[in-house]
């Protein structure tokens, strides 16, 4: 794959993860900063990081599953591995700023 589609791909990825949401927070987990890294190899495997603002989040399976269905349908992504991650710990400050002002922090 090109670098041009690479990086489409990778685009796409982000506007389906901004359409995951935590069924408690009204913000999608994309602008909560709870994607850590975002890796998509050239033969279309995808590679997912991902927290959650706390460790017992009873929706994670949920969620985790909403994310690989939805990014695994995407045209270019092959297989869909989504991690979950506890460091670095999440905090507010790795929201975007849409998020912040959306729940009430600025």
């Amino acid at each position: 794959m090109t670098q041009e589609e690479k990086n489409n791909i990778e685009q796409r990825i982000i506007e389906v993860l901004k359409t995951v949401f935590d069924p408690e927070i009204p913000v999608n987990i994309y602008d909560l900063g709870l994607i850590y890294k975002i890796d998509l190899q050239d033969d279309g495997a995808l590679d997912i990081d991902m927290t959650f603002t706390a460790p017992s989040c009873p929706a994670a399976d949920f969620i985790i599953d909403d994310v690989r269905t939805k990014v695994s349908a995407i045209n270019g992504v092959t297989t869909a591995n989504v991690n979950m991650v506890f460091e670095p710990e999440w905090d507010k400050s790795m929201m975007s700023e849409e998020a912040r002002v959306e729940l009430g922090f600025e």
